[in-house]
């Protein structure tokens, strides 16, 4: 949220450990989403609908900017109800205390909805004199988008049908309704609609813990949202990142006109480590969202602010890469770096078939893996990667030739990341909806922070996270590679490679 000059955000959080427990809303204030001050939480269970539990929520901004917090309670019979809270002082712009008006709850489950499956309240939004909002709910394994209106923001009316739902879906956690621009990369307030929209709505699946989205149609007079026939509900459906990210938000910044996107990156690695470091669980950099030209999906890519933390910057063009060549960046701090880089290749040619059953995108990067020869690559990045490449994540493209069409594989590759044991060390991959055509080249931006890559493959069409925790490539003992083992020469066309400093304030 964006308040008088300061962005707040709140999340999840044990003040007492690691461990998923005694959850407050943590609350740290910034002015850029770079450098972050934690303040006093903004709420603790204290009351007899919120006594067992405060979860995840929304902010608001009503006319008069008056900011309110929807969020949900578990209470005395734990049932998930939804509540709210106002600024106890709304004059000051760090917002640094709330309260929860007695005539909490606002919403309790009826009786013959699941009532331990009725959370995270969206933010609201104008339309038709009412304001309106959802929460995530299920009947059996139908996903559901639960909408309920109010006139006042006090009193609300369930509407008899969800704005969406989907069978065999499950849980439908954290759910996220907004509008997007169809003609240019400039955020809309989540009460803008008309014909100059789309509209996204995202589900955090509970049973696959990865969120989904699709892009569509809302119509406000009759509440419905329909997606578009280029986007699928559910497993198969378009993903904002494919890799480790979940319970994402968005939230509108008027100060920048743009809609930003937050996603929460949980560990890999055992309760155990999480203990011996005395923490679990970051946010991904912040990601401004536009929808793209094809109108069939969502770009992505990092808050502008994050430049304001380059340093030092190396180079290289026009480099060759042949067959099983690794060229390694030297100059910049490998461990802590952000990387942007374009590919080219003189031909198409020697792209390897494309089998029509290779649907799972991750499935396929397992088979495919960086050190399996391929025609059109692999080429890519070796990030983290100790000196003797016991330890690297490859970050890499894949190009096969389908019967009318080319299709790009991306990867983020964990599994030779490190040589502890006892990691989750998928194959983190998604195919890349980019036409190749006469412009044969492909850019890729990776952001590498000690446990973490970050990579937006094509200008942010294809996101993926990977959580990676090594053991010899640490600190001033990473090293960066560009690397090719396909056939087919490629060329670094243009790379820029900067060192990253720490933020000034790291939430402290």
């Amino acid at each position: 949220m964006y308040y008088k000059g300061v962005y707040h955000f709140f999340y999840q959080y044990n003040p007492q450990g690691s461990v998923w427990a005694n959850i407050v809303w943590g609350h740290s204030v910034s002015m850029d989403m770079i450098n972050w001050e934690a303040l006093e939480p903004a709420m603790r269970p204290s009351e007899p609908y919120d006594i067992n539990g405060v979860w995840s929520g929304s902010a608001t901004i009503l006319p008069g900017n008056k900011p309110v917090i929807l969020y949900t309670g578990r209470d005395l019979h734990d049932r998930q109800v939804q509540n709210y809270a106002i600024p106890a002082n709304a004059s000051d712009p760090y917002l640094r205390k709330w309260v929860k008006p007695a005539n909490n709850p606002l919403l309790v489950p009826d009786n013959d909805m699941n009532a331990t499956a009725f959370r995270d309240p969206t933010t609201a939004w104008f339309s038709n004199g009412h304001w309106k909002m959802l929460v995530g709910g299920k009947r059996k394994r139908r996903g559901m988008a639960l909408l309920y209106r109010s006139k006042d923001f006090i009193h609300w009316i369930k509407a008899k049908h969800p704005l969406h739902s989907a069978p065999n879906t499950g849980m439908w956690e954290c759910p996220d309704f907004f509008p997007i621009s169809l003609f240019d990369k400039t955020g809309r307030d989540t009460s803008a609609s008309g014909d100059n929209v789309k509209h996204v709505l995202k589900v955090s699946l509970d049973e696959t813990r990865y969120d989904y989205y699709t892009v569509g149609t809302y119509f406000p007079k009759k509440d419905e949202y329909v997606p578009d026939n280029t986007s699928i509900d559910g497993w198969a459906g378009l993903r904002y990142d494919y890799g480790n990210f979940y319970a994402s938000k968005t939230f509108f910044d008027p100060s920048m006109n743009r809609r930003v996107l937050w996603g929460w990156v949980n560990e890999s690695d055992s309760a155990r480590d999480d203990a011996l470091k005395g923490w679990a669980g970051i946010q991904a950099i912040p990601r401004t969202v536009w929808l793209d030209t094809s109108r069939k999906q969502v770009v992505q890519w990092p808050i502008e602010e994050l430049v304001s933390l380059r340093r030092k910057n190396v180079r290289m063009r026009n480099r060759e890469l042949e067959l099983g060549e690794n060229v390694e960046i030297k100059g910049i701090t490998a461990a802590q770096a952000d990387v942007e880089v374009t590919f080219s290749f003189p031909s198409l040619d020697k792209a390897e078939p494309f089998d029509p059953s290779w649907v799972d995108a991750q499935q396929l990067c397992g088979q495919k893996g960086s050190k399996v020869r391929g025609g059109l690559g692999p080429f890519g990045l070796l990030t983290l990667a100790s000196e003797n490449l016991e330890e690297f994540t490859p970050v890499f493209f894949r190009i096969f030739k389908a019967t009318n069409k080319y299709i790009v594989l991306m990867c983020s590759d964990a599994r030779s990341s490190s040589l502890k044991e006892g990691l989750y060390k998928p194959s983190f991959a998604g195919f890349v909806d980019i036409h190749l055509g006469e412009n044969k080249k492909i850019s890729l931006r990776s952001l590498i922070d000690h446990s973490v890559v970050e990579s937006f493959g094509a200008g942010g069409k294809t996101c993926i996270l990977s959580r990676v925790y090594p053991t010899l490539a640490i600190s001033e003992n990473a090293h960066l590679y560009a690397f090719n083992n396909g056939t087919e020469t490629v060329s670094v066309e243009n790379l820029s490679a900067w060192s990253m400093s720490r933020p000034l304030k790291m939430n402290n």
